[in-house]
């Protein structure tokens, strides 16, 4: 999936990426572990290719967000627009992360 951002950047996600840095609470292990940036942890697991890797579908969550539903029947990840920038796998941003 990719997104042209308004500064002109592109963000180009692996599926498995988007579904490894799923940011609702089941993927995250509970409300404890929320947090408004990915885990860094995801840009270093393998390249998956299962049901749960599997897109179905993608929708607007009012003007701030997207929902993403997944082959295995999971749709619970509402993807910020800041979190899907934070999550941005390119080089340049990778650098810019903390």
């Amino acid at each position: 999936m990719s997104i042209q951002w308004s500064d002109g950047h592109t963000s180009v996600y692996s599926f498995t990426l988007l579904r490894n840095a799923c940011p609702c609470a089941e993927c995250r292990g509970g409300h404890a572990n929320m947090s408004a940036d990915p885990d860094p942890l995801v840009f270093t697991l393998p390249i998956e290719d299962t049901p749960a890797t599997h897109m179905q579908r993608v929708e607007a969550v009012g003007s701030y967000a997207l929902t993403i539903e997944w082959e295995d029947g999971h749709h619970y990840g509402i993807y910020t627009w800041n979190y899907l920038r934070k999550l941005c796998p390119c080089p340049i941003c990778r650098e810019e992360s903390p």
